[in-house]
């Protein structure tokens, strides 16, 4: 399984930037291969992201290719590049 941590400043004030992010939510349900995502907000002013738990990196390059990843950054009003890191899961505590 992969981790893949995206942190992006936004100029949306938070209630636009929910509203966005749960109008896109069947989108991000019906990709193959995600198995969860986490809505995130940091301690930051204006800076919001994502958690991603993938099943393979094929998965993850597959959804990275798709016109709704490339759709992000208009979605949130991004202004600048994302902070994006990937990390192998090598354990988990809990199935399910």
């Amino acid at each position: 399984m992969i981790l893949q941590i995206i942190k992006l400043k936004s100029d949306l004030p938070e209630e636009e930037l929910l509203k966005r992010a749960r109008e896109r939510e069947t989108n991000f349900k019906s990709i193959p291969g995600l198995l969860q995502k986490y809505y995130i907000k940091t301690s930051k002013e204006g800076e919001y992201g994502g958690v991603y738990v993938w099943d393979s990196v094929q998965s993850l390059q597959s959804y990275q290719e798709s016109d709704l990843a490339k759709s992000i950054p208009s979605a949130y009003a991004i202004n600048e590049a994302p902070d994006i890191e990937m990390m192998d899961i090598i354990f988990q505590l809990r199935n399910k």
